[in-house]
């Protein structure tokens, strides 16, 4: 079965591997295909399921999870709760995966030492803005107004209660474009596996596994910008979750001096074509970790990657 959505701009985390996909699946399964997209990011899905059982069932289990995540974290539907957050300041009663994701998105910032902000939107806003003129300095936005956004820049300055989201200065704003792309995938093999999955790759901008591929080995997968493959799946010695984070990613001109991972500490961009790839046991780590990695100095980085014990980093190239 197989379902095409829009492409999206961000790279993706890895590369679905040729050996072995191509095989029979084990007796008493039968392999579904899916593609389409996920928060503005190409999105795959194979999964190992029993012969017979509708395979409309776990596409529809998945769309519900992606469509029911996207209404919280996006930054690009009217409806969504990080729109109504960004827009009002506050949030009452939000929902609880924002509460969960926002939670870990400020503990990561404060392990990496700021390198790692969810409230570095205005940032993005100002480079994208200055950049959306056919007549931008290619030098980039004004060291002063630079300033001036960073002074809104701060994940400390969140109020994040069950009850109660709210920011501590106007005109703050939040973006989970450096941490989503790994919950969705976290909570879609979730849902899958709730609903007896028990093989399955997923790849929603970042890569989920979980068991074996169809030919009873492990799931394999290629980090970005390097000759090396990993092991994936729920099984001794494999990672379950890959994510990537790229400074070509999104660029805001073509020389790619100007690109999306901003450094919340200095206002400026990342070095064009810094790629870091990180293993883990979820998206979630992996995702934000990258993201962090990505920015921090290669000396700074070794010291975040020694608080998580279990992960693998991969510097591309």
């Amino acid at each position: 079965m197989l379902i095409t959505g829009a492409a999206g701009g961000l790279a993706l985390a890895g590369q679905w591997p040729q050996a072995g996909m191509a095989k029979a699946p084990r007796g008493g399964t039968e392999l579904l295909h899916w593609r389409g997209s996920a928060l503005g990011a190409s999105a795959e899905m194979r999964l190992l399921h029993p012969e017979g059982m509708r395979t409309g069932h776990f596409v529809k289990l998945a769309l519900d999870e992606i469509e029911r995540l996207e209404r919280i974290f996006s930054l690009y539907r009217p409806d969504s709760a990080l729109v109504a957050l960004n827009r009002d300041g506050f949030l009452a009663s939000p929902p609880f995966d924002l509460v969960i994701l926002l939670n870990e998105a400020q503990g990561l910032a404060g392990r990496s030492g700021g390198a790692f902000d969810p409230t570095i939107q205005p940032l993005f806003a100002l480079y994208a803005r200055h950049f959306a003129v056919s007549n931008a300095n290619p030098a980039g936005p004004s060291p002063h107004e630079i300033t001036r956004s960073l002074a809104l820049v701060d994940y400390a300055a969140m109020e994040i209660l069950p009850e109660r989201i709210a920011f501590g200065r106007a005109g703050m704003a939040v973006t989970l474009n450096g941490i989503a792309q790994g919950y969705l995938a976290d909570r879609v093999t979730a849902r899958l596996a709730e609903a007896g999955i028990t093989d399955a790759m997923v790849n929603l901008g970042e890569i989920t596994a979980l068991g074996r591929a169809p030919d009873g080995t492990a799931w394999r997968a290629g980090i970005a910008g390097s000759d090396q493959v990993l092991d994936m799946g729920t099984q001794p010695g494999a990672f379950a979750a890959l994510a990537t984070s790229g400074a070509a990613g999104t660029l805001f001109e073509p020389s790619g001096r100007h690109n999306h991972l901003l450094d919340p500490r200095t206002g400026c961009s990342v070095v064009a074509g810094r790629l870091v790839s990180v293993a883990a046991a979820t998206a979630t780590l992996a995702d934000g970790l990258s993201t962090a990695l990505a920015i921090l100095p290669r000396g700074e980085g070794r010291r975040l990657q020694m608080q998580y014990p279990g992960i693998r980093v991969v510097e591309g190239s």
